[in-house]
């Protein structure tokens, strides 16, 4: 068995890595220092063995593509745990495992498990260096996928370290990609161990620790211990002509247009008066009130250095900047191969190109009757690649935020876009936010979900106590933000939707920003404020005063029945779903009659 190479002299991190190699038993253990030389060093050893495919340097410079395996493609939430001595401290919407039946069987899988194979040290900082935001973690692993992709998303090596010093405050974080055996799958978060152990999968948010599991699982716990929000947010800013700029949060489930709405590009007809969007993150907002001598505002920061995005339906025309984001230096997982090296998606391009290696490797055309790339594809790229990154995206303090969007999708009954009477209410709608399925987690696909604050696979504790947590958050902030709903994808009785997205949903977020300064008008429902037709500068949108009113328009009906599906779904929590929440929808109620 390998042992440690020299240590950075901090006895907690080595007595933990040794024990962990103990377990493991690898062959080799190399640290990550997250240098460029390194980086390159890494890329080498992944196009030697098969782990990276190099892709054309001149249409993709220094770009690679990944193919995982079959079995393993996207979250598996039936594998998923969270480890606290009782089962009501998890909650009723995660899997449960005490914490030492849940060692004890995983250690029976990490035994021997990286035998021939090299340990990986990554040592990497959520949040930006010198920020009281952020926190450490030191990911053990045995796939070179992981590390590379760590170095992309994450402040890796010697921030990480730095900011650690002697301490023994850092998440343990230990992965090994198994067999790939979906019957000896595990991904366990241990709260109060500040811990995750991660065994038989590869995929993304199962294997690099520092996304789902610390950035949310693990910092949602931590935030409630100690004041502060970790949430599945991007966290972006809008400028407008007159140089107004407000920071914004979004928490959208995936595939329901976050990354366009982190990466949005105005329609011209904004954008050559000066509207503009420019991106702090497209995922995860760690959120802090600041002090009483700031205002009692909400500050954000990304604790991420990269993104890790949904390919399928991404192209020139619904998220150039994101196009522009991969474009180089960048990682792609199971997406279709080009007889040139580029890489192609469905979505990509109006047209299919005429043959293609698919997601695994199969030679592919348009008349093979299955997809090129997987549906939950991916790409991975450090934030440094967006053109539109906000300069303050390395801000110790965070920016504030003005306001914050919950979305969904829904085909019916959501309007497209409407405000929260207050915080409180505000908070209802995060809690009963709805969308259909999408490909990033395992199961049936077009099912609706009720998944609050888009948290309900990320929550590390009980999602009651979370709501209520929220509700706290916002007893404390004297400046709460604006809490707005958004559905991009309603759709008339023709099966249209009736709002064009993409870039044109400037015109909502302008609003937003207006009614923020207290600007904009806005007309009472039974669900919150909604904008009339005439505060919406639909000029060039393509859509009509009358398809305006039908996409924010209230079916008292049909929301009767939302409303007993809110009850029913708040009946899952129990006694824990806050009593405020309870009398918003009794409210709810009382409107609607």
């Amino acid at each position: 068995m390998a042992k440690s190479p020299a240590l950075p002299g901090n006895p907690a991190l080595s007595q933990w890595i040794n024990e962990c190699a103990e377990l493991c038993k690898p062959d080799k253990i190399r640290w990550c220092n997250g240098s460029d030389a390194e980086y390159q060093s890494l890329l080498t050893l992944g196009k030697a063995d098969g782990t990276l495919i190099p892709l054309s340097p001149k249409l993709r410079p220094n770009s690679y593509l990944h193919r995982s395996h079959p079995d393993d493609t996207a979250r598996t939430e039936e594998c998923t745990f969270v480890c606290t001595p009782t089962k009501d401290e998890a909650g009723p919407t995660n899997n449960w495992m005490e914490p030492q039946e849940a060692y004890a069987g995983l250690r029976k899988y990490f035994e021997g498990s990286m035998r021939g194979r090299t340990l990986y040290v990554v040592p990497f900082l959520m949040g930006p260096v010198g920020s009281a935001f952020s926190r450490v973690g030191i990911e053990l692993t045995d796939s070179l996928y992981v590390a590379v992709n760590m170095r992309l998303m994450t402040r890796m090596g010697e921030p990480a370290l730095r900011h650690l010093g002697q301490g023994a405050d850092f998440t343990r974080c230990l992965h090994s990609t198994g067999e790939f055996d979906p019957k000896r799958r595990a991904i366990c978060h241990f709260p109060q161990d500040n811990t995750i152990w991660s065994y038989g999968s590869g995929y993304g948010g199962n294997a690099l620790l520092g996304k789902k599991c610390m950035a949310l699982r693990v910092a949602s716990y931590l935030g409630r211990q100690e004041g502060w929000m970790a949430e599945h947010m991007f966290v972006s800013e809008l400028t407008s002509p007159d140089g107004v700029t407000m920071g914004f949060t979004g928490a959208f489930p995936s595939a329901c247009g976050k990354t366009n709405s982190a990466m949005l590009r105005p329609a011209e007809r904004f954008r050559s008066r000066g509207w503009k969007v420019s991106t702090l993150g497209d995922d995860i907002a760690w959120l802090r009130p600041s002090d009483a001598a700031g205002g009692g505002q909400l500050y954000a920061v990304n604790p991420e250095n990269g993104f890790f995005g949904v390919l399928p339906g991404t192209s020139e025309r619904t998220n150039p900047h994101a196009m522009q984001t991969f474009s180089r230096d960048s990682i792609f997982t199971n997406v279709a191969l080009l007889p040139d090296g580029d890489v192609w998606w469905e979505g990509k391009t109006e047209q299919p190109p005429n043959q293609a290696f698919d997601w695994q490797g199969k030679p592919w055309t348009p008349d093979s009757g299955r997809k090129a790339a997987h549906p939950n594809s991916r790409f991975t790229a450090a934030l440094a690649n967006n053109p539109v990154l906000s300069p303050r995206c390395e801000d110790a303090s965070g920016i504030p935020i003005s306001f914050i969007v919950f979305g969904g999708r829904r085909s019916d009954t959501q309007p497209l876009v409407l405000e929260s009477f207050d915080w409180t209410q505000g908070v209802y709608l995060g809690a009963t936010l709805s969308s259909e399925t999408t490909a990033a987690a395992t199961g049936k696909v077009g099912v609706l979900r009720r998944d609050p604050m888009a948290m309900l696979p990320f929550c590390g504790y009980n999602m009651g106590q979370y709501l209520a947590h929220w509700l706290e958050m916002g007893k404390r902030l004297a400046k709460p933000p604006r809490i707005f709903h958004v559905n991009w994808f309603r759709a008339g009785a023709d099966g249209k939707f009736l709002w064009p997205g993409y870039g044109e949903n400037i015109r909502l977020y302008k609003w937003m920003m207006e009614r923020c300064q207290g600007k904009a008008k806005a007309v009472e429902t039974p669900l919150g404020w909604v904008p009339p037709a005439e505060a919406i500068d639909l000029e060039g949108s393509g859509v009509s005063v009358e398809r305006f009113a039908q996409a924010v328009a209230v079916d008292k009906k049909a929301w009767l029945k939302e409303a007993e599906d809110h009850r029913v779904f708040f009946t899952r929590f129990g006694s824990d779903i806050p009593a405020e929440l309870l009398e918003e929808h009794a409210k709810l109620l009382r409107r609607l009659a």
